[in-house]
């Protein structure tokens, strides 16, 4: 009877060791498995470079199908699991299963197009069908050259049944994919800084480099970009580029499109159906598709031919994970890039401060667009309006009217940008004072009047607008502050005869509403863009002349010190928007603080400057990139639970050897988060090296604790956390 062997399998679990498994014969690394885990079938991945246990057979159980319609998953993908599950201090396996498309999470096989090309071979040729059976003659002749089964369905709808036959007679030669022949439209004729950018990174083909493109915006970074693809493509290599946000994509796409006709090009994000995604990231692994554009979780993508590495507006804190595994994109691109010895570009106008810091310590090179792209474009102007001594109209300023007003009558575009979506940001009593305070989070309710309902935009909870005060009966509850929803109303009473298209996370729901978005403003039909922080960055508007920023204040007075960052680099982006084109631009800015040094260095576009006092203060204080951080962060029903956790994590450190130390325990910034108060320790030390070698020997003791915790307990670890 032939031993079976024992086999290392990773699965979906918050538990970080592998488990043994049995199996007849060896299995490769990452070769997908559906094995019985308790009451549960999960798939599983072989990882072969985990010793599996040395366990009596009649302990383990039988991998109970090998899910073989894939080739095994590629090592490159495993060895970046490995590090990114070793350096976030994540359980392997659920890093694995992050990576993966949601159908290969799966314990069954998937379905995917067929991507083979079909030839007739000697014996078909030979096999000609009656002149009579049209449909079929039309197929037999079509196969003369080498066809794809969607270029046959396009042929006769009944190319498969057909197919199906011929392979089944043994007339077909089936073929490897093979790519079209590479075409690029005209290009744009780049300036010199855009050229020397280019030229650059073009010289770093083939091996790894880490650039920083620091272009304002406007700069024409996107051209840079195709260039350099049109190299990588026309070397018979693959390109990854990751953007922030979904709504970039139509946009994009459509640009890449153009420019590259006959290339495969694949999205990745959260907006696709599972079948979409897991075909595209098959297509990137088959070395199929060309060019994959995607959100942060495109990292991940296995590219066999990778040539180049893009990250686009690098800064942008969505390309770090909240949950489950927390990585941040941009920093595992660079990882990655380094790998597979190719170069990587982060592109922003506004650099993250980790990014400048390490350009200053020598590991990235700065390249430099410091002017408009388009020839008669200049960066924008930008005021400030004091409106302490000023009467507003629902949050709008005389001088924001008449400069809508001037801009409306010239027939140009104006945007008007405020962070907060819905009517109101909170209803109050204007007896007694109450708020609608969400009951679950540490948060006010948003009013959104058209739907008659407060709505919490953290957790969710939604309830209907009372019609009296909750506390004391009053019937004149109000809305306080302005949403857009609120806005809306009043530029429609203000300037009736303007053309307003509202842009958030309720108008956008849907997912063709970009492109709906993009049509109206391209069509002339806007006059005026009213929007959140969706509108900030990547957006080419060339109509759009003016832009005003309202309620940016509330940036100011955060207890995170990254606010200041943030704020900076939102309101820079935004004041972009405008002047990108022909026509002159200019920005204005309500405020309280005209003299705060942020928005002084927001008008005179000195993000340098801005940026080396920020690096200062972060030095003094002992804050990243001067130093590196990772939050423990616990959350149960109750406070004194989640401290208590704590508190006994901190008895399990005993001291820490310096350099060292622990703040807390102390509660988070939003310390009650969907019914779940929350609490954490942050563990932060000089060099990051030290920190992470004494947590991974900290882990074991920290998990044995966590499992005596109550059930009722979570505990997550953030390392390189960007919210406190």
């Amino acid at each position: 009877m032939t031993a079976m062997q024992h086999i290392s399998v990773w699965l979906d679990v918050p538990l970080r060791g592998a488990f043994t498994y049995l199996h007849p014969q060896p299995l490769p690394s990452g070769q997908r498995v559906r094995v019985a885990f308790g009451n549960r079938e999960l798939c599983g991945v072989v990882d072969n470079s985990v010793p599996p246990q040395a366990l009596d057979e009649a302990r383990c159980k039988p991998i109970l199908a090998v899910l073989d319609e894939l080739p095994p998953l590629p090592e490159a993908l495993l060895q970046q699991v490995r590090f990114a599950a070793r350096y976030y201090l994540h359980p392997q396996g659920q890093a694995l299963f992050t990576a993966l498309p949601t159908a290969l999470r799966e314990p069954r096989a998937v379905t995917l197009a067929d991507r083979r090309q079909y030839r007739l071979n000697a014996a078909g040729l030979a096999a000609a069908p009656s002149a009579r059976s049209t449909v079929k003659l039309q197929l037999w002749q079509a196969l003369h050259q080498p066809q794809s089964r969607d270029a046959l369905r396009r042929v006769h709808p009944q190319a498969g049944a057909f197919l199906k036959q011929a392979l089944a007679a043994g007339q077909l030669d089936i073929l490897p994919w093979q790519a079209p022949p590479l075409q690029v439209a005209a290009t744009l004729t780049l300036n010199d800084e855009q050229q020397a950018a280019l030229d650059a990174v073009a010289a770093n083909l083939g091996r790894f480099g880490a650039f920083l493109l620091h272009g304002i915006t406007g700069s024409g970074k996107t051209e840079v970009y195709l260039q350099l693809i049109a190299r990588v493509l026309a070397a018979g290599q693959q390109a990854l580029v990751i953007i922030p946000e979904i709504n970039l994509t139509p946009q994009l796409i459509e640009r890449f499109a153009q420019r590259f006709p006959a290339s495969h090009i694949v999205c990745l994000h959260s907006g696709l159906s599972d079948g979409e995604r897991l075909q595209g990231w098959v297509d990137a692994w088959q070395g199929v598709a060309d060019i994959v554009i995607g959100t942060r979780l495109a990292v991940f993508t296995p590219l066999p031919r990778a040539g180049l590495v893009i990250v686009d507006e690098e800064h942008d804190g969505s390309f770090k994970q909240q949950d489950g595994l927390r990585y941040h994109a941009r920093d595992l691109a660079v990882w990655r890039a380094n790998q597979a010895q190719v170069p990587v570009l982060l592109g922003s106008a506004t650099p993250s401060l980790e990014t400048v810091a390490n350009v200053e310590a020598g590991r990235y090179r700065k390249l430099l667009l410091s002017a408009r792209a388009h020839g008669s474009a200049r960066l924008p102007r930008i005021g400030l309006v004091d409106t302490r001594r000023l009467k507003l109209v629902d949050g709008l300023s005389e001088p924001v009217i008449a400069a809508l007003r001037q801009c409306l009558a010239r027939r140009e575009m104006s945007l008007l940008f405020i962070n907060r979506r819905g009517y109101s940001p909170v209803l109050a009593c204007t007896a007694c004072g109450w708020t609608s305070a969400c009951k679950h989070c540490s948060a006010r309710m948003v009013l959104h009047l058209s739907a008659r309902q407060l709505r919490c935009h953290h957790c969710g909870a939604q309830q209907r607008v009372p019609l009296q005060c909750p506390a004391c009966g009053n019937p004149d509850v109000q809305p306080l502050g302005e949403g857009t929803q609120r806005l809306e109303e009043a530029l429609r009473r203000l300037l009736p005869e303007a053309r307003i298209l509202r842009i958030d996370r309720d108008s956008t729901s849907h997912k063709a509403a970009w492109d709906a978005v993009y049509q109206r403003v391209h069509a002339g039909e806007v006059d005026i863009l009213l929007g959140t922080q969706m509108l900030a960055k990547g957006h080419d508007f060339g109509a759009l002349s003016l832009v005003v920023v309202l309620g940016s204040d509330g940036g100011l007075y955060s207890a995170d010190y990254r606010a200041s960052e943030r704020l900076f680099a939102q309101l820079l982006q935004v004041s972009g928007r405008a002047g990108r084109a022909e026509l002159a631009g200019d920005v204005i800015v309500q405020t309280n603080w005209p003299e705060h040094p942020l928005y002084l260095a927001l008008t005179r576009h000195d993000f340098d400057g801005f940026a080396a006092s920020q690096l200062q203060e972060r030095r003094e204080a002992g804050f990243p990139p001067a130093a590196s951080q990772v939050i423990l962060r616990a959350d149960a029903p109750q406070y004194h639970e989640a401290e208590a956790f704590l508190q006994q994590v901190l008895a399990l450190c005993g001291e820490l050897p310096p350099p060292l130390f622990v703040f807390g325990p102390a509660p988070a910034l939003m310390a009650r988060l969907a019914g779940r108060e929350r609490a954490q320790l942050t563990f932060e030390a000089p060099q990051r090296a030290a920190l992470h070698a004494w947590l991974r020997a900290l882990l074991p003791q920290l998990d044995a604790l966590a499992r005596k915790a109550p059930r009722q307990l979570r505990w997550s670890l953030d390392v390189d956390p960007q919210e406190i």
